[in-house]
Order: structure tokens, then C-alpha cells, then sequence
């Protein structure tokens, strides 16, 4: 219950970042390639955020005031980097609202998982945050006041955003925000750094299959780079239509199913196959934006997110919550927001501006189909081979 007001405000946040934080720097009048090179430090200093942030918590077992903390980076970093135009300065700022921006999501997603419990239906509670964020970006598309199309704007929604989920998060009870101390992991072990006794045996984490599953799940997140970098630039300046808002919403809406009801399908088939299957459909979008960059073509596209976020997301959390103990799931989703998805992005966001400089937008999401193609690859020749000789 109280996670859903969390989830609410998060994605508030996340629904004035995701979709105009490339436009707020495009405005500084960077050209793409600085823009690439921007979001790229934004993936880079936010692969170190949660893992800073997520090893202090998990070592505590305190959430609250972590969470809070990345929400104050976020605040502290948008209004500055709305009025620069210096690429240090920028550069700095973007590194600070990483920080943050990059941390929120992993913390919420451990402390969910541990409140939900080994069983627990993550898709659930997750849609919620789905269902707000289409709310809001559909509320920034038509809103009157103050629209997000300056720097100056976009800086004052994240602002108020980031707030309001201080606030959410400020008032959910602390006995939802700590990590209850099992048996095997007492008081003294958590202040020695998280260390269990010596009679408990530790559950291994870096097996062939997290590996395999991480890797798949790197490559898919590189795929997705053109679509969560670069897809507001490509409706506002290729195909020239004033609908990020709207087309960002009607992703999210098709996701909302599939999130709900992804806890049966994951049951049914398992997460690999899931995400050898998610893979194959990210291919078909992104050559989807390529070869029919209209409207028709781009609506298509967008309802696959479906598929290649509404059931991937939640079985790249499952994978994660089946490979990694309670008593490191903060490091564990961690994993998957860093090397599962910001130093991905990060390749993706660098090379990807040089693209659209040099090729164009077609040709970016063309290229980057390749990755996903041989994510679907290698998740189907292990998944093969693990049922075959094991």
C-alpha cells in the first residue's frame, strides 16, 4: 500500500526527466554530438550514484533518507544546468543531477522488493508507476502554464516533481523503509560492513547464468539507447511534430498490461526466455523508427514498448531478485541499473550523437538494432545449451 504513492511520485519525476532532459540540453545550443556526450556522463556518474548510495543502505538497512538524498541532487543540480551554457558547467551539473536521477529508481525498486518478498508481485506495485507516469507527461503535453518547451520550464517541473516526492517518501513509515535483520545476519554483522557469520553459507552471485542474463540484459538496454536518448529529438527535429509528451504517454500506456500481468508469464515460461523474446520484438521497433519514420510508423513502434519494456522490465527485476539474497539486493538492482543499463546507455548515448551528426536518425536506430539481435542470441544458444547438458 505504501508503495504505491512512492511509485506515484517517482515516476512523476521521471516523467519530466526521461522525455525532456535531451531537449532541456539541446536548447543550451549544443549541437547532437555534445548532447550524446552529455547524457553519456549522465549514464557514467550515474553507474557510480547507486552504488555509493545502494551499498550505504544496504549496509544500514535504511532506505529512507538515501532516497530522499537523490531526489535533493536532482533539485540542486536542473536550475543551474537550465541557465549555463559552459560545457564544464554543464557537464558538472549533469553529473550531480545523475547522481540522483540515477540512484532514485534502483533504491525504490530493492526497497519494493524487500517489502514484496521472494513471491511478491513487483508488476503490480510497478504499474502504478506506469500509470502515473502517462498521466503526467500527457499533463505536460497540453498543460497551458508553464510547458516544458525552455530549459527554465523543464527545471521548474523537476523541481516540483522532486518535492513532492521528497515529500511521499518523508512520510511512508520507517518500518516499510528498513530492511528487517534475519537470523543468520545480526546487528553486529551489518555494522562490520554487511558481513554474515562465518557458519552461513552465501549464496552465490556470480554464476554462468546471472552472467549470461546480465549480459543480455546490457545489450538489450543498449539497444534501447536511440528510443530513451534520442526519440524527443527525432520526433521534434526529423519528422517535425510537437507530440513527445503524448508519444511517450502512449508507450506507457501499452506497457501497463504487460506490467501487470507479467508475474503469470514470468511464472509460465521464466525470465530468459522472456528476455530472449523481448529482445527479438526491440529489434523489430528500431527498425520499425528506421525504415517507416512517419506517424503511422513511429505509433507502431511506440505500442511495441509493450513488450520491450512492460514485460522485459520485470523480468530483468526477477532475474535479479532469483540471483541475488535480500541482504544484497540494493548492490543487485544496482547491477542491473548500472551494468544492466547506465554504462550500456552510456556507450550508446556517446556513439549515438556522433550518428545523428553524421548519418542521421534513420541510420541510429538501424545500427543500434544490431545489439538487440544478438542479445535475443545469446539468451537462446545458453538457454538451449543450459536445458540440453544440464
Amino acid at each position: 500500500m505504501y508503495l504505491v504513492p512512492v511509485y506515484i511520485s517517482l515516476f512523476f519525476v521521471y516523467g519530466v526527466i526521461a522525455p525532456y532532459l535531451p531537449i532541456l540540453i539541446r536548447s543550451l545550443g549544443y549541437r547532437a554530438a555534445v548532447v550524446g556526450i552529455l547524457l553519456a556522463i549522465v549514464e557514467g556518474v550515474g553507474v557510480l550514484g547507486p552504488f555509493l548510495l545502494g551499498r550505504f543502505s544496504d549496509r544500514h538497512g535504511k532506505y529512507k533518507g538515501v532516497i530522499v538524498l537523490s531526489y535533493f541532487f536532482i533539485m540542486a543540480a536542473v536550475l543551474p544546468l537550465a541557465v549555463s551554457s559552459q560545457p564544464l558547467i554543464s557537464a558538472i551539473l549533469v553529473a550531480v543531477l545523475a547522481i540522483g536521477y540515477r540512484s532514485a529508481m534502483p533504491l525504490t525498486e530493492a526497497l519494493a522488493t524487500i517489502n514484496l518478498g521472494e513471491g511478491g508481485n513487483y508488476g503490480r506495485i510497478r504499474v502504478t508507476g506506469s500509470v502515473a507516469f502517462v498521466f503526467f507527461v500527457l499533463l505536460l503535453q497540453w498543460i497551458p502554464v508553464l510547458p516544458p518547451d525552455s530549459p527554465k520550464n523543464i527545471a521548474f517541473w523537476t523541481i516540483v516533481t522532486s518535492m513532492l516526492a521528497i515529500v511521499v517518501v518523508f512520510l511512508m513509515p520507517s518500518e516499510y523503509t528498513t530492511r528487517k535483520l534475519t537470523p543468520e545476519q545480526p546487528p553486529s554483522d551489518i555494522a562490520t560492513g554487511g558481513a554474515v557469520r562465518e557458519t552461513v553459507k552465501k549464496k552465490p552471485i556470480w554464476t554462468p547464468f546471472f552472467i549470461v542474463g546480465l549480459i543480455s540484459i546490457s545489450l538489450n538496454r543498449l539497444a534501447m539507447t536511440p528510443v530513451n536518448s534520442f526519440f524527443s529529438l527525432f520526433l521534434v527535429e526529423y519528422v517535425q511534430w510537437d507530440a513527445v509528451g503524448l508519444m511517450w504517454a502512449l508507450a506507457s500506456a501499452a506497457e501497463i498490461p504487460f506490467m501487470f500481468f507479467s508475474f503469470r508469464l514470468i511464472r509460465r515460461f521464466g525470465t530468459m526466455p522472456i528476455l530472449a523474446f523481448t529482445g527479438a520484438i526491440l529489434a523489430l521497433r528500431l527498425l520499425i523508427y528506421a525504415l517507416f519514420p512517419f506517424k503511422a510508423g513511429i505509433i507502431t513502434a511506440q505500442l511495441l514498448h509493450s513488450f520491450c519494456y512492460g514485460l522485459f522490465h520485470p523480468a530483468a527485476v526477477a532475474f535479479i531478485t532469483d540471483c541475488v539474497p535480500p541482504e544484497k539486493r540494493s548492490f543487485g538492482m544496482s547491477l542491473y541499473m548500472s551494468l544492466g543499463g547506465g554504462i550500456p546507455t552510456l556507450i550508446g548515448n556517446f556513439i549515438g550523437g556522433f550518428i545523428i551528426d553524421y548519418s542521421g536518425y534513420r541510420q541510429l536506430f538501424g545500427f543500434f538494432a544490431i545489439f538487440a539481435v544478438l542479445g535475443t542470441v545469446i539468451c537462446v544458444v545458453y538457454y538451449i545449451a543450459r536445458r540440453k547438458y544440464c
